[in-house]
């Protein structure tokens, strides 16, 4: 689907911008990594955004002028990502915040040096061979900028055929560390599972000696989590070992069992999807509770009540919730949602960092999207203000660099309602540095 609506101008001119681990990975959100739960309401679409260019330019790239009145030709943006699907809920927030944050990159206007940006949706239901077959679609269709990928999945094999096309990739709620330094051509506008796992060893203090079990999903945002736990804990003296569930698994209570049978110090949740609610039920009905110190991700905020009693015992690791954060881009993003009839949540700001990143790339080029190799370097190194504060792409290995939130639920239910007890900087939830494999 391609969009066409006029952008809205937000109140204060601020930018937004995301959480988690998660996959299939979902925006891989983190509930602990594991973002669980289903999102209840079905939020309204957004106001419009991006105006499509009147005129074409010459042979339809952008930085030209058309042969009839002299009006410059659109800025091609893909939009790969679960618009359908058992993440559908975390695409849908990351496609709000990406129109807001388009909206707010060009003041209003839809346009970056006189070029109309166009966007054409793709879903991927979180399948990465669909994903990998709509990326070839765009790229044929000679579009230079690919964003979304909701899955860890997805991410990871857009990013190869965007290196292969020499194209800009722009990954989106996918949380897998492998998709920094992945290639010069791969770049994410969320966290990475690292940061997830940084943030969690923030809440143990002194990790030797100590057993960590990872609970997750066996796909690649559990691996990732797994992964990611090691190399955090484990390289400061814990024992960490896993229980992995097939993603298909809807009886969980078996995994539920296994990890408390090991009886872990700290038992670590990643999981995504609809069968978090399962999850929490098979871990409650467990008394995992009683037993261990719990630490997962806060997920999107239909899923608070599914923690019901416990969710008051557990400690949150976070990479966004609506009102997390207190800046400026923050309240201009949550006024542009709002405005249209949405509400922001964990991904809402990976689509607004997406927006940001891409117009800053086109406009350090005048306008154009036609030299891949530019817009690569104009996003290496580059610092800007996002949604949860200060963020910047590390040149070595395009990380994102952004703060973490340590926080506390309290009240059950309908009532169950976040706090952030403590924020780490940027530089505190930083991953090392990756060598670029391509």
């Amino acid at each position: 689907m391609r969009s066409s609506t006029a952008p809205s101008r937000t109140a204060s001119g601020a930018r937004l911008g995301d959480s988690l681990p998660g996959d299939s990975s979902a925006g891989d959100s983190l509930t602990g990594g594991s973002l669980t739960g289903r999102p209840g309401r079905k939020l309204a679409a957004l106001a419009a955004c991006v105006l499509l260019a009147s005129g074409c330019a010459k042979a339809g790239t952008a930085g030209t002028t058309a042969a009839d009145g002299g009006s410059k030709g659109p800025i091609k943006v893909g939009l790969v990502y679960s618009k359908t699907g058992p993440l559908a809920a975390y695409g849908k927030q990351y496609l709000e915040g990406f129109k807001a944050g388009l909206a707010y990159a060009t003041k209003g206007t839809g346009a970056v040096d006189g070029h109309k940006v166009e966007f054409e949706e793709q879903d991927d239901a979180g399948d990465p061979a669909k994903a990998v077959s709509a990326a070839k679609d765009l790229i044929g269709k000679g579009y230079k900028v690919l964003a979304g990928s909701t899955a860890s999945g997805v991410a990871l094999q857009v990013g190869p055929i965007a290196a292969q096309n020499k194209v800009l990739f722009i990954s989106g709620p996918a949380a897998a560390d492998k998709a920094t330094g992945l290639n010069k051509y791969t770049f994410r506008s969320g966290r990475q599972s690292y940061q997830d796992i940084k943030t969690a060893a923030s809440f143990v203090g002194d990790a030797k000696g100590k057993k960590v079990t990872v609970l997750a999903q066996d796909n690649a945002f559990g691996q990732a989590n797994v992964a990611a736990v090691k190399a955090v804990l484990g390289a400061e003296g814990a024992t960490v070992d896993q229980v992995l569930a097939p993603p298909s698994a809807t009886d969980l209570t078996p995994f539920a069992t296994q990890a408390k049978t090991g009886k872990p110090d700290l038992l670590f949740v990643a999981w995504a999807g609809d069968t978090a609610s399962a999850l929490w039920t098979a871990l409650n009905q467990q008394d995992v509770f009683a037993d261990t110190k719990v630490v997962t991700g806060l997920d999107l905020a239909a899923s608070y009540p599914l923690f019901g009693p416990a969710g008051e015992k557990i400690s949150f690791l976070n990479h966004y919730f609506d009102g997390a954060a207190g800046t400026p881009v923050e309240k201009a993003m949550t006024d542009a949602v709002t405005a249209a009839g949405g509400k922001t949540d964990i991904f809402t700001p990976d689509g607004f960092t997406a927006a940001q990143m891409i117009v800053h790339a086109v406009e350090s080029n005048h306008g154009s999207a036609d030299d891949t190799s530019a817009l690569v370097k104009a996003l290496e190194g580059w610092s800007f203000d996002g949604v949860k504060g200060k963020t910047t792409v590390r040149a070595e290995d395009h990380a994102l660099l952004q703060p973490m939130f340590q926080v506390r639920l309290t009240g059950t239910g309908a009532a169950a309602k976040p706090s952030v007890e403590k924020t780490l900087t940027a530089d505190e939830a930083a991953p090392p540095v990756t060598p670029m494999a391509g």
